[in-house]
């Protein structure tokens, strides 16, 4: 089976995420990489959005969902993400990658990638 894989890289959410209090005092920038796997090729033939996965949507939604709820782990908020990708827009497969900046000294990045869903 043929997957296409389409993917947001570097979408930045500012929001307030960490278990310690001088982490949720002020948002903080989350970059979010994601790769959306897609069965049906069929938009590669239609040039028609009706037939693949609407990524402006699936960023929307995102945004929406994380900034309305407290969460305090990086392997939540991929979760959350995975879930949301899957179960609104009913993607087979996807791989989240949730990175939080600076945020320990002597760390540029920390974070976690959630793979969820099969890529037959």
């Amino acid at each position: 089976m043929v997957m296409d894989i389409l993917f947001l890289r570097d979408f930045r959410l500012e929001m307030i995420i960490g278990l310690y209090e001088w982490e949720r005092k002020a948002p903080q920038p989350v970059m979010i990489d994601l790769e959306i796997g897609l069965y049906d090729h069929k938009a590669g033939h239609t040039d028609n959005i009706a037939d693949t996965i609407d990524y402006g949507k699936v960023a929307a939604r995102i945004q929406n969902v994380v900034t309305a709820r407290e969460i305090h782990l990086v392997e939540t908020l991929g979760e959350l993400i995975a879930d949301l990708v899957r179960g609104e827009f009913g993607a087979p497969w996807v791989r989240v990658t949730v990175r939080k900046l600076a945020i320990l000294r002597g760390v540029a990045e920390l974070g976690i990638v959630i793979e969820r869903g099969s890529r037959l």
